[in-house]
């Protein structure tokens, strides 16, 4: 009981595999992606603050740090199923704010509770720091499938996750997505230009779209 049940249940995260049922070169766990999407979204703040944007650190920490918590309880849903319909997205958001509402509830001790579920909250949302997470989790998921398309893996689904990614991220309003698409996603693409899968092709439909 208390919160040695919650330190308990953080090596859950590292036997979650994301991208389930598919053929990788690479595999990643819940537990890596989180530390990841920290590292993404500690250099987009940073560009942020270089642009004169106030970040509240205390909070962008937490939301980033805990974003996919719930998972521990219903897994990591490929991004395809989970964003199929906004009908299908809100039910399973319902179902895991719930598990980690009734987590809190009978484990986390009395005078921690309002803090466990402030930081284990869905922190995307319209907040500076929450559109930097929104950013963040999806550089990790254009870098995971990148990964596989240099290297040749023809699974479908990674040419989707790239390139749903690389829309929703384009779409966001702040500095750091400006400075992404002109001096990263260049970087990546040439990087990728020996892929056998044309990478450069893929990005550009997605910029354009």
């Amino acid at each position: 009981m208390g919160i040695h049940t919650y330190f308990q249940s953080l090596n859950d995260l590292e036997r979650i595999i994301r991208c389930p049922g598919k053929f990788k070169f690479e595999e990643h766990s819940v537990s890596a992606h989180s530390w990841k999407v920290v590292q993404y979204a500690k250099t987009l703040a940073d560009i942020e603050e270089t642009n004169g944007v106030t970040v509240d650190w205390k909070k962008l920490y937490e939301i980033t740090s805990s974003h996919d918590y719930g998972e521990i309880f219903i897994g990591d849903i490929k991004t395809p199923v989970k964003h199929h319909s906004l009908e299908l997205r809100a039910m399973l958001q319902q179902v895991e704010e719930g598990m980690v509402a009734h987590f809190i509830d009978e484990h986390i001790p009395s005078e921690f509770q309002p803090i466990f579920r402030r930081q284990l909250r869905e922190g995307k949302d319209d907040s500076v720091e929450g559109r930097i997470l929104e950013v963040a989790d999806k550089l990790d998921q254009i870098y995971e499938a990148f990964t596989e398309l240099q290297r040749g893996n023809t699974e479908k689904e990674f040419v989707v996750m790239y390139r749903d990614a690389l829309i929703k991220i384009k779409g966001i309003k702040l500095h750091c997505v400006d400075y992404f698409l002109q001096h990263i996603l260049p970087d990546l693409v040439r990087e990728g230009s020996r892929s056998p899968i044309d990478i450069e092709k893929i990005t550009k439909e997605a910029l354009a779209t």
